[in-house]
């Protein structure tokens, strides 16, 4: 979000000011972004996500800023996710179709029958109707993408400071006048763009501002099967477990039973859960997958906002120059160029002019208005 945000302004004509990007651990290893499965979905069931995935997906095609063809290969795939839903999901499914066919998803539905003739490999026995997309999916590598947004924004200037924010040096108490960092250093500011994934919630609290965001942990296994699958999209099973191919092997992500909050350094891996819980799960959804075998794994973390699952974008009320980008709840890799778009609007011109994210506003949060997104992966 930072590197995407300061890639934009950058790029901004409008924008004449310093652009500093503060960055604790320049090796990005327990970065979201680095993390991240690296997937892209249009299915979602706020219509502003899905508009902030159209605009990610043509950004990822284009390759930068207006279509520059600055960023590398990213290694985008374009695919589909295919979610499942059991008879019990059918009412959350085909309400969600709904507001994606409104907002122009090319979205096919399935009942049991159609979906065992397109997709062979899948048990349908328990599979009451599913959803998939004819294009505007897929997955790429998220690590790649924020290295070419970095580079991008340093070739235009963008200072990257390895350092971490200590406290906020305020003006009175709605605005944001400097950033204290832990080197002793003051770097004064007329904007303080607060896009620190699971550290945002301690960092808005300098200025008195509660974000409802805390760490909540997620691990990708990758396994193999002796069993190749054809036509293999992103599945997201009636239990909230997902998988999809990865080159010759499979990546795949169960949704925990008991999600609790975590430390901030806690990417130990649970190893037992794919034995327990995965397993289980994908022998019984697709058969071929009983003879699937775990290779590695790894844990990573979302920014996870407790009081609806959707981002806090744009300045808060209270401290109008403070400008929030977190809360994302697992799916703002796939959002960050269209987030990082906005705020430079919002910076250069003090207002959105393509996409507006006001809807994402921090103002619900203090008026107890959720705006829930129920595609939560």
């Amino acid at each position: 979000m930072g590197s995407a945000t300061a890639h934009f302004l950058s790029c901004q004509s409008a924008f004449s000011g310093s652009i500093v990007v503060v960055e604790p651990d320049p090796s990005y290893r327990f970065a979201a972004s680095a993390r991240s499965a690296g997937s892209i979905r249009q299915q979602f069931s706020t219509p502003l996500n899905i508009a902030l995935s159209a605009f990610g997906l043509e950004f990822l095609r284009a390759g930068g800023c207006a279509g520059s063809g600055e960023l590398p290969d990213v290694g985008l795939l374009e695919s589909t996710y295919l979610y499942l839903a059991s008879p019990a999901g059918v009412n959350v499914l085909t309400r969600n179709v709904g507001v994606q066919r409104s907002c122009g998803v090319d979205v096919r539905v399935y009942d049991s029958n159609s979906l065992a003739s397109t997709y062979p490999w899948i048990n349908t026995a328990d599979v009451a109707a599913a959803a998939d997309t004819a294009q505007g999916e897929g997955w790429f590598d998220g690590y790649a993408l924020l290295c070419a947004l970095r580079q991008g924004s340093e070739r235009r200037g963008v200072r990257y400071l390895r350092d971490r924010v200590a406290g906020l040096v305020m003006r009175g108490a709605h605005a944001v006048d400097g950033v204290r960092l832990a080197s002793g250093e003051i770097l004064p500011c007329r904007w303080f763009v607060n896009a620190a994934g699971t550290q945002s919630r301690s960092l808005a609290a300098y200025a008195g501002v509660d974000l409802p965001i805390f760490p909540r942990k997620r691990t990708v296994f990758v396994f193999r099967s002796p069993t190749k699958i054809a036509n293999c999209p992103l599945v997201v099973d009636t239990t909230g477990l997902w998988f999809r191919p990865d080159g010759e092997q499979f990546i795949c992500g169960p949704v925990p039973s008991v999600d609790p909050n975590v430390e901030p350094d806690d990417f130990e891996v649970d190893y037992r859960l794919f034995d327990q819980l995965v397993w289980p799960a994908l022998a019984h959804r697709v058969p071929a997958f009983e003879a699937a075998r775990a290779v590695s794994a790894w844990a990573g973390h979302y920014d996870f906002n407790v009081f609806d699952q959707n981002a806090f974008v744009g300045a808060c009320e209270a401290v109008p120059n403070l400008v929030l980008a977190c809360g994302f709840s697992g799916h703002g890799l796939q959002h960050a160029p269209g987030i990082g778009r906005a705020l430079a609007e919002l910076i250069a011109f003090g207002e959105y002019r393509t996409i507006d994210v006001s809807a994402f506003s921090y103002a619900r949060y203090t008026r107890g208005q959720p705006l829930r997104e129920l595609n939560v992966i």
